[in-house]
């Protein structure tokens, strides 16, 4: 009895090496989970993950035409809802908001009903004011400097 392809099983980890585990199916057959497939963290010494005689839970990815079954133990496991991305969240070198989108001080509108123009207009326009608020700054700034002679 061979296992189908994309199905969900229990196994059990037959033996370790430097690129992957071997697990032994409920079939009898052995395949294996390459060490890319062990989690979704990055995997450097498979040993922090897996022991010899550890009951896990596998997909069946495939089998080659050597018959060797490839096995995955991180599309086993089940999904974790995903969070969603919080806008002008920049946390370039742990700086939150160090440099915030154009867009988030744009007023917000429900762009569902919002053609593509109108919404190209409307950063445009937004665009446009920041920076005229900026050349109005570095004027006043450079103004305020003087020439620097006093005698």
């Amino acid at each position: 009895m061979q296992v189908e392809i994309g199905a969900v099983v229990d196994g059990k980890v037959t033996g370790i090496k430097a690129f992957g585990a071997f697990v032994k199916l409920p079939t009898g057959e052995t395949g294996m989970v390459h060490i890319s497939e062990v989690a979704s963290a990055y995997v450097n010494d498979i040993n922090e993950f897996l022991t010899v005689g550890q009951d896990v839970k596998v997909k069946v990815l495939g089998e080659n035409d050597k018959g060797k079954i490839s096995l995955s133990i991180k599309q086993a496991a089940p999904k974790e809802p995903s969070a969603a991305p919080v806008r002008g969240n920049n946390s370039r070198r742990g700086h939150r908001n160090a440099h915030p989108p154009v867009w988030q001080g744009v007023k917000q509108t429900d762009s569902s009903n919002m053609s593509f123009e109108d919404m190209l207009a409307a950063f445009k326009k937004t665009s446009e004011e920041k920076m005229s608020e900026l050349k109005r700054g570095s004027e006043v700034r450079s103004s305020r400097r003087g020439n620097g002679n006093r005698g």
